[in-house]
């Protein structure tokens, strides 16, 4: 039997809620291994982030040749990257090495609030990356700031800017509705298609941190073990559910908490 491979290409939180390490942590959870390429080092925690120190563009493309040239890689999330040289080099790196399945997560604010993406590479996300991906994971300020648009008030509007999103390359885009104030939260699943329509209740709870991070790598994950794109992102909305649920037993930080990523194997 063969091992279901994932790859991450993101920023490392040095508070371990969200980025690289939130990626590995979903990976392991739902029985996929994980490999990683970091793009940046970020100084946070369950507060905010003091810190960004960009990995060079060229190491960046080191990390990339050096994992695909060994490993199996069957889906690959991307997230934090900060700037256009970061973006160019995944960009490549991705074509050169044929990788399939890729997951896009357009992070630019993290929960706290810091901006984690450089003003001047937006066009660079739209151009390089949303044209490469299988789909993507915006939230709604995330949806917003990529069309230049309002940011969606009603799932009439996270419809439209998903097809407005769709018609920049990507097959398919996940709206998130994570940041409404509805009693539910809901995602659209927009592709060429058809929209199909994800609800799940919406949780009280500050311990958020790192939640797209967490729904993005687990639909890689799914799709590294095979599963298709509809049943792929049902069992990461599911998943990402239960572990928002269970975040409150867990003592973080005096912040935005971590999601329980193990809640499914750590004894209460």
């Amino acid at each position: 039997m063969t091992t279901a491979i994932a790859l991450t290409i993101a920023g490392s939180d040095s508070g371990g809620g969200a980025g690289i390490q939130a990626d590995l942590k979903t990976f392991a959870a739902l029985g996929v291994y994980g490999a990683s390429v970091i793009a940046a080092l970020t100084a946070q925690n369950t507060k905010g982030v003091t810190a960004i120190h960009d990995v060079p563009s060229s190491f960046i493309t080191a990390q990339i040749d050096a994992v695909f040239a060994d490993l199996d890689i069957r889906a690959v999330k991307i997230g934090m990257l900060s700037q256009v040289g970061a973006i160019e080099a995944v960009a490549t790196g991705l074509d050169r090495h044929a990788a399939q399945n890729i997951v896009l997560d357009p992070v630019m604010v993290a929960t706290s609030g810091d901006r984690l993406l450089a003003a001047n590479a937006v066009a660079a996300v739209r151009k390089r990356l949303i044209p490469r991906a299988l789909v993507i994971t915006p939230n709604l300020p995330e949806a917003a700031a990529l069309l230049d648009q309002p940011v969606a008030h009603d799932e009439a509007g996270m419809e439209a800017q998903g097809r407005a999103l769709l018609a920049l390359g990507t097959q398919a885009v996940l709206i998130k509705g994570g940041h409404g104030n509805a009693p539910e939260s809901v995602d659209l699943l927009v592709t060429a298609e058809g929209v199909t329509r994800l609800a799940a209740p919406r949780i009280a709870t500050q311990n958020t941190h790192g939640t797209g991070c967490t729904l993005s790598s687990a639909i890689a994950a799914e799709l590294a073990k095979g599963r298709d794109l509809f049943a792929a992102v049902r069992e990461a909305k599911d998943y990402v559910t239960d572990a928002i649920a269970a975040a409150d037993t867990l003592q973080v930080g005096h912040g935005h908490g971590p999601l329980h990523h193990f809640h499914a194997f750590w004894k209460s």
